[in-house]
């Protein structure tokens, strides 16, 4: 093993294993940020640690800064020969990611139970990471009682949301005076949801805002949050070796398909907001892939993501025509884009200028 690996590798222990020793203190006061921070960090060392080993590049030639967290992430999913990420892994990192933003940056609210299940579910995948990757048992490292410990282990994930907002509901009467709280509360729900969808996930105050007033409308968890309503528990072992994983519900999943498509059901279906779908400009995407817009209309043109009406749409407004993209297409240009050979497309994709 490179002495790169080990050093990332041991600094990436090093860092659950304090998460760990925070999760478990008897004090409240910093925990759950602590924890957050730690686990997240940990995670950073060991995808960096994997990459290298696996004989990639973790920076671009002659860059004084290694790749961020979330290409890292990508690399680990898509990159052969260094996957070691699913897409349920990856939604896990990324919302603990974060979540560890949102605390470090502002304030976040969890609930013991909550903060238990993304502690728990990131000490699984990072011990089958260990394993997989390194051929090293998390147990190589820590003594057997060294896990996160609560005296009432969810068993439901849908209960522990519903724990939640019983919570929220509270805070958001009339003349409580409590919503920056309730906001606290809603942000990691919100951060959960918009992970699922692939988006920007740390919710604006608008979006706080008008979750705050769905739920003092009596609106329900479920409408508010329908991709967190998707998901649920994986529990299995014991002790050191209890698996903790949140992974989506099993079930008939409803796709759309062509008119006159044999034996499909016809439904009725409606974008309530066609502009809040289609969230993204070119400038947003091109920032968020760290591409410049020229370099994001040749991988477009390349992956004709223009002609699918689920990643791109037109909008006239008089004169002017908009064309928005949907996260849909964010999160498939983050996947493709480390396959590409970028060069090359812009060679055949760049915009041509027009000859007078």
């Amino acid at each position: 093993m490179r002495h790169e690996v080990k050093v990332l590798l041991h600094k990436a222990l090093d860092s659950l294993f304090l998460a760990i020793d925070h999760f478990n203190r008897p004090h409240e006061r910093g925990r759950p940020e602590a924890v957050l921070m730690l686990i997240d960090r940990a995670f950073e060392l060991l995808l960096k640690a994997t990459i290298v080993h696996r004989g990639g590049k973790i920076r671009e030639p002659g860059a004084n800064e290694t790749f961020g967290f979330d290409r890292c992430i990508r690399k680990c999913i898509n990159d052969e020969g260094l996957k070691c990420l699913s897409e349920d892994d990856a939604f896990t990192l990324r919302t603990i990611n974060s979540l560890r933003d949102a605390a470090q940056h502002y304030m976040v609210s969890l609930s013991e139970q909550s903060l238990y299940m993304h502690a728990q579910a990131g000490l699984t995948l990072f011990r089958r990471i260990l394993k997989d990757v390194f051929d090293q048992n998390l147990t190589d490292h820590f003594p057997e009682r060294a896990l996160p410990v609560t005296t009432s282990p969810p068993q439901d994930f849908a209960a522990v949301i519903q724990a939640e907002f019983n919570d929220i509901k509270k805070l958001t009467k009339p003349k409580s005076r409590q919503r920056l709280q309730a906001k606290a509360k809603l942000r990691p729900i919100a951060i959960i949801e918009a992970s699922l969808r692939g988006e920007d996930a740390q919710p604006g105050e608008a979006q706080l805002n008008k979750l705050v007033r769905g739920v003092a409308a009596g609106k329900d968890w479920t409408e508010l949050f329908p991709g967190v309503a998707s998901l649920q528990l994986e529990t299995t072992g014991t002790g050191l070796t209890v698996s903790l994983r949140i992974t989506k519900s099993e079930g008939e999943p409803i796709r759309l398909v062509g008119e006159g498509t044999p034996e499909a059901t016809t439904v009725g279906v409606k974008r309530v907001n066609e502009m809040s779908y289609y969230s993204l400009g070119a400038r947003d995407i091109a920032q968020k892939l760290n591409l410049s817009q020229p370099r994001l209309y040749a991988v477009s043109k390349a992956l004709e993501i223009k002609s699918n009406e689920e990643f791109y749409k037109e909008f006239k407004f008089g004169k002017t025509v908009h064309g928005r993209y949907s996260p849909k297409a964010l999160n498939y240009l983050r996947r493709k884009i480390p396959e590409l050979d970028l060069d090359k497309i812009w060679e055949e994709h760049r915009p041509r200028k027009r000859r007078s």
